[in-house]
């Protein structure tokens, strides 16, 4: 047994959390750039009350609210460039995983000159990262608990992760009842990507014991609140339980990476800027039916803790989840042409290598455009 884990962020879990936003931040500076959407922390009164709480500790509030799903890096470079005409000294990340991620790249550039994707393809390397704090607000990503910042680049579509440990926020405040206000559509789909994230770091092949353990609790307690507070049913426990299981899959791909089916994904949203939560809906059935027999002994804890019995029930059961979530949904559904599935399936072996080389199986380019065949 032999492995390393580190991950060096203080985690601040738990109702009414954010409002130590304006003390935790006054730490690490005097002007913060506030990165957040367009306009759901605004519709909450959430960043009215964000931007009270630092002020009331003398923080000095530059709002930065353009960012959109699957933010861009020209995005990225528009938030850098305020940051730095303003002289912000830290970072905020207010939001999902769009805008936590965004926050990452802002934070990340601020010392980095040039192309952010020149450092994301190894080209360049960095070290320095404007202090960030992240306050989730909604329980899929994860972002909060890694140092991956997923950006696409408008000029060709590459979607693809910054990975830099200067990039693992200072603070992460992490409040269950700012989940709350999410809509029940938007409930499904990031907690199917919080459910994927830890089923694939379960069974990457550069898993470890730790990451194990995390994976498998989260994986129950997405099992037991998900489908419940998609159905309206769920209660305070139930949020807990799936925002705690959302930071925990972050944490754990930390360690672990993601494995195929985020892999195909990223091309599809990267090209047609579909939900993430969505695409992998489409495709995590039908990479998982072509996988399961190179990892059975996985596939069946899973299966379990999902409501089945064996391995061969992990798929059904998958479905069954999906069903009950309304997103049984192909690719097909989400815009994409058989005619996109080559230059998918090119821009995957491109842009997601590592993660196919820690997936259970391996999957050639012939095996990848079959995959991509089956979830149209």
């Amino acid at each position: 047994m032999d492995f390393n884990y580190y991950l060096p962020v203080n985690l601040m879990f738990g109702p009414g959390k954010i409002n130590l936003l304006g003390m935790e931040t006054k730490k690490y500076g005097t002007k913060a750039l506030l990165v957040t959407g367009t306009h759901s922390t605004k519709a909450s009164g959430l960043l009215d009350k964000a931007c009270r709480l630092l002020e009331q500790e003398g923080i000095e509030v530059v709002v930065f609210d353009q960012v959109n799903q699957n933010p861009t890096t020209t995005t990225a470079s528009e938030g850098n460039a305020i940051a730095k005409r303003e002289k912000c000294d830290v970072v905020i990340g207010l939001g999902g995983g769009s805008i936590m991620d965004c926050a990452k790249a802002i934070a990340f550039m601020y010392y980095n000159d040039g192309e952010i994707f020149d450092y994301i393809f190894g080209v360049k390397s960095g070290s320095q990262s404007l202090p960030l704090i992240q306050v989730p607000t909604t329980c899929g990503t994860g972002s909060e608990g890694n140092c991956f910042a997923v950006l696409t680049n408008p000029l060709n579509n590459d979607k693809k992760s910054l990975k830099n440990m200067s990039s693992v926020a200072k603070v992460s405040i992490i409040d269950p009842d700012l989940m709350k206000t999410m809509p029940k559509e938007l409930i499904a789909t990031v907690g199917f990507d919080a459910l994927c994230h830890n089923m694939e770091a379960y069974i990457s092949k550069i898993t470890q014991p730790l990451v194990e353990i995390q994976t498998l609790y989260s994986i129950r307690l997405i099992a037991d609140s998900l489908v419940r507070l998609y159905e309206g049913k769920g209660n305070s426990e139930d949020y807990e339980k799936l925002t705690l299981a959302s930071t925990i899959g972050g944490m754990s791909i930390n360690m672990a990476g993601v494995t195929a089916a985020h892999g195909l994904e990223h091309p599809a949203s990267g090209l047609k800027d579909i939900a993430h939560g969505k695409g992998l809906a489409a495709l995590s059935p039908v990479v998982y039916e072509a996988t399961i027999d190179s990892a059975p002994e996985k596939f069946r804890q899973m299966a379990q803790l999902l409501g089945g019995k064996t391995e061969l029930d992990f798929v059904p059961v998958l479905n069954e989840m999906l069903g009950a979530l309304n997103l049984k949904i192909t690719l097909g559904s989400l815009g994409l042409k058989k005619e996109d599935v080559e230059w998918m399936t090119d821009n995957c072996l491109k842009v997601s290598a590592p993660s196919l080389s820690v997936h259970p199986k391996s999957f050639g380019r012939d095996e990848i455009m079959e995959l991509y065949y089956k979830s149209i």
